[in-house]
């Protein structure tokens, strides 16, 4: 059974993907280069939001265990001011990653604290939060390559991880399925399989076995089955590339159906 990336690890690729991210802010033409990707932002809006969340959710976790997000923490994401200069910038979106990771430290994996998702298969934790700030992290950084003409894939060990973090934190959900009964398989071309089935108990993610996948067996179960890369299957579900960048068995229109729910409670 694959295991989830260890606590050390999400944080090493939360210092990467921003390196990584800097290194393509740093190298840009302008700041002013619009990010097809996040219609109407530009590169120093994408600065700013991904700064402005490490902080937020730095914020968040030395809080600890809570019903809400810190009030100050709100008041002062919701009153971000940052650097205009490039070099400025890109100290202050540094010291903003490094917020992050010093309180994800200094919480430990198994602290809880706030979070946006408490009705999904993902644990309400310094670790979760970590797991999910790796992918927030990944993902705009390619957003930043889009607009900088640099596009690189994901690296598999955070794609792969990405594929399920998204699924179990973003999808799963106890809110009934507004349609018949189905069930969504997604496939990495790296050898791990997550199936979303979803119904009038809402939606639930389990791991498909390799030796499974393999054989196709109980693939009929699935309304639609997709495959691509794990790089490929990250970015389909943030809506950064689209399904027919993919190959899809059974109904595609499933697909829709999927991207259009809006679940009543997450």
């Amino acid at each position: 059974m694959e295991k989830n990336l260890e606590f050390p690890d999400l944080l090493r690729l939360i210092e990467e993907r921003s390196t990584a991210f800097r290194a393509v802010v740093a190298a840009a033409p302008s700041l002013d280069a619009q990010v097809p990707t996040c219609p109407g932002w530009t590169l120093f809006d994408l600065v700013k939001h991904l700064g402005g969340g490490d902080r937020f959710w730095a914020a968040i976790v030395g809080a600890g265990s809570a019903d809400a997000p810190p009030a100050e923490a709100v008041a002062a994401r919701a009153a971000l001011e940052v650097p205009q200069e490039r070099e400025a910038l890109l100290a202050w979106l540094d010291a903003s990653t490094q917020l992050l990771l010093g309180a994800l430290r200094a919480a430990g994996p198994e602290s809880g604290c706030w979070t946006w998702w408490p009705a999904s298969q993902s644990p309400q934790t310094a670790g979760g939060t970590a797991r999910h700030r790796v992918q927030e992290t990944a993902v705009h950084t390619y957003d930043a390559q889009l607009a900088g003409g640099s596009l690189q894939p994901l690296p598999v060990e955070l794609a792969l991880d990405g594929v399920e973090e998204f699924l179990f934190t973003v999808c799963a959900t106890p809110s009934a399925w507004p349609h018949k009964p189905t069930a969504f398989d997604f496939h990495a071309a790296e050898g791990r399989s997550w199936r979303l089935t979803v119904d009038g108990d809402g939606a639930r993610i389990t791991r498909i076995p390799a030796s499974t996948a393999a054989t196709g067996e109980e693939s009929d179960a699935a309304g639609a089955s997709v495959h691509g890369t794990a790089s490929e299957l990250v970015l389909y579900l943030y809506d950064r590339i689209q399904a027919d960048s993919l190959h899809v068995d059974g109904d595609a229109g499933l697909l829709d159906l999927l991207r259009a729910w809006e679940p009543e409670e997450k």
